[in-house]
């Protein structure tokens, strides 16, 4: 199973959740022996998942993937519909912060982090897709960046914040340092996706393949067994930001991608259309970036709260 997910492009991170929620089905039917179990044996665990485990929504759907990936095309077994209990996915709001508390995160982060923050807010960027960045894709000359193997494996491109420029100039000439580092000690690989490696067998040589934030410290691909220098780890940036929230005093339960909430909000708000806000976010469908403006809740500025009325405060208008 770990072969075909990764012949087929599939993410690390998708194949370990993959793998560990198959070592739970085992777990749950008792034996490494799937072959003989099936479609009923399926649904009793989703349903136990839900009934019992009350997990969320998405993780429900993960553990769902993960089985019908390995029975239909690692066993080959066909599975129809699967009668389990689902989650009901709940109308949540997600966080986004308003402009006053985007300038206090941005007082409370430093160096590298204050970076990525201002890609993230400022263009848009995914968590992810701000860890991946690579030297080549930043083009200071025309203002822009060029996002590759976004979500869906698509690419687009972005613009480059003026603000973030001279810090980003000095954060690449650092690892540009780390690159030659790299070469004088004989470490001259660095990874590339799907058939590049091959396509581009001296690419770690060259200083555009390299991250724009790349690990301190050297470590050995779990897949691919090279020791090499990766880029920086998922919760570096996660919990500089939730530092950072607490001392600016916020309590909103905020997260990285709260940024890219952020950024289609106050584009909307300074008068940007929707399909170039779509345009901008990568996004397919134009519903998928209207989740993520949150100018209009629904609530018409002339219309007030009771409370506003008592003690004579309606006679302020």
């Amino acid at each position: 199973m770990r072969a075909d997910l990764r012949v087929l492009h599939y993410s690390m991170a998708t194949e370990k959740a993959y793998v560990r929620w198959i070592k739970r089905f085992m777990s749950h039917v008792g034996s490494t022996e799937l072959e003989q179990f099936g479609q009923k044996d399926i649904e009793s665990f989703l349903t136990k998942l839900a009934v019992e485990g009350q997990v969320a929504t998405s993780t429900q759907t993960q553990a769902r993937s993960a089985l019908l990936f390995l029975y239909e095309c690692i066993l080959g077994v066909r599975i129809g519909f699967l009668n389990a209990v689902r989650v009901k996915r709940p109308e949540t709001m997600p966080v986004w912060y308003s402009r006053q508390e985007i300038g206090y995160l941005l007082e409370n982060l430093t160096g590298v982090h204050r970076i990525m923050f201002l890609l993230m807010y400022g263009s848009g960027l995914r968590h992810k897709e701000c860890r991946r960045l690579r030297i080549k894709d930043v083009w200071f000359d025309e203002g822009r960046l060029l996002v590759r193997d976004g979500k869906g494996q698509k690419d687009r491109m972005t613009f480059l914040p003026k603000e973030v420029v001279p810090d980003l100039q000095r954060q690449i000439a650092w690892a540009t340092q780390r690159h030659h580092q790299d070469l004088e000690e004989g470490y001259d690989k660095v990874y590339l996706p799907f058939a590049l490696a091959r396509k581009y067998p001296n690419a770690g040589r060259e200083i555009g393949w390299r991250w724009v934030f790349p690990s301190r410290q050297r470590a050995r691909d779990r897949r691919s067994g090279i020791v090499w220098r990766h880029h920086i780890a998922e919760q570096q940036f996660a919990n500089a930001l939730s530092t950072a929230q607490r001392a600016a005093g916020i309590t909103k339960n905020g997260v990285p991608h709260s940024l890219r909430h952020s950024f289609a909000t106050h584009l909307v708000e300074d008068g940007t259309d929707l399909p170039t806000v779509q345009k901008l976010m990568g996004h397919r469908d134009i519903e998928t970036t209207m989740n993520y403006v949150h100018v209009d809740v629904g609530i018409n500025s002339r219309v007030r709260s009771p409370a506003d009325r008592l003690g004579g405060a309606d006679q302020l208008e």
